[in-house]
This record gives structure tokens, sequence and C-alpha cells, in this order.
């Protein structure tokens, strides 16, 4: 369990929240807005009415205490630089803020921000990886080259195996996971048959995962 010290209870902000609670996670809610915080105190720990770019609130709130700080001030990038700058300046150990546009990341990553989450723009990648392709099914991003996807067995595949197909060596892709019926099957072996019911977790460099659903 992490003690989180969420700032801004907008959408984002009370979606996020609503999660951490599910999690198992301490949530302490701060914002300017009463409606807001007596709307949250149903699913986070503690709520306080304040302003997040006044030095002397944020000193108050014991931000090196907390194990996760998060910015989700979505609508004034002034307040939500001002906090960031504020909640490391104070000593806390980790801070993740929201952007809404590419040049605000920047500037959040130079005045203290540890990490940025930038939603619409990461929702807007995914829906475009999703919804462009008849047979994929998920998409996360690891790393700018490499991502995982969740994606139909081609139906040149069924009834054939993991190793009579080669897929590693002629795909470059690697078989994480088969998925059927909700259930996971972790790494399958060099003899799994594809049915025509499953679906594949594959992992792989992005060029070469594009090149096998194009298959």
């Amino acid at each position: 369990m992490k003690s989180v010290l969420l700032i801004g209870l907008g959408r984002f902000g009370r979606h996020m929240a609503q999660k951490l609670r599910d999690l198992g996670h301490e949530v302490l809610a701060v914002d300017k807005d009463e409606e807001r915080i007596n709307a949250a105190l149903s699913y986070v720990t503690n709520a306080q009415i304040g302003d997040s770019t006044n030095a002397q609130f944020i000193g108050s709130l014991g931000v090196r205490n907390f194990d996760l700080c998060v910015v989700a001030i979505g609508d004034s990038f002034q307040s939500s630089l001002e906090t960031t700058a504020l909640l490391k300046e104070y000593g806390a150990p980790f801070v993740l803020s929201r952007a809404t546009r590419d040049v605000h990341a920047k500037f959040l990553l130079r005045n203290g921000a540890d990490d940025v989450i930038y939603p619409e723009k990461q929702t807007a990648s995914w829906a475009a990886v999703r919804y462009s392709s008849d047979h994929v099914f998920d998409y996360i991003k690891l790393t700018p080259d490499h991502s995982i996807y969740e994606t139909a067995v081609p139906e040149s595949w069924v009834g054939r195996t993991v190793v009579q197909l080669a897929v590693r060596q002629k795909y470059r892709i690697n078989i994480l996971a088969i998925k059927r019926s909700g259930t996971l099957e972790p790494l399958p072996g060099p003899n799994h048959t594809f049915q025509s019911d499953e679906t594949l977790l594959i992992l792989g460099d992005d060029r070469d995962i594009q090149r096998f659903l194009h298959v």
C-alpha cells in the first residue's frame, strides 16, 4: 500500500483517485473547489480544500511523507507548473504531473516533475493503433520502438504449432501468452497448436509487428 497525494479533482483526478482506492492505496485529495472535495470524500482517505500554488499550504501537507504526489490539474497550466515546482522544493520523493500539450510536458519535467502523463495523447495513440486494424484488440507501448499487442491468430496459423511456424525466426516476434475464453496461458510451449478462437499477446519491435499484422 502506498500513500498518495493527489492534487486536482477534475475528471482525470477523480478517476485516478477512485482507481487508487480500488487498488488499496491511501489517498489525500486536494482541490480548491469545496464541491469537488465533498464529492470525493466517499472514495478517498482524506481530502482538503486548499490552493496548491500557495507555498505555506504545500508546506503544511508534509509532502515528503507521501510515496507519490500527483498533480492532476488540467485547467490551468500555470497552477500545474507552480504546484509541481513547490512539491519538489518541499521534498516530494516522486512527482507525477499531468500535461495537456507537448510543450507543457517539457516545462513540467524541467521544473520538478519526475514523470509526466499526457492522457489525451496517450489515449489517442492507443485508439489509433487499436481501431485502425481489424485484428488488434489491445496495445501497450513499452519503449519508443517496442510494444505488446493483443491480436488475432492468423488464419494460416490455425492447426499448426509454434515450432512448425518458426515464429521467432520468421516473424521476429515473441509470443508472451495465449488468451482463450478469458483465460491466459503464459509462454506457450513449442508444441502449442493454435486455435481460431485464441488471441496472441506478442512483444516485438513495432516495425516487425506491423509486418506480422499485414501477413
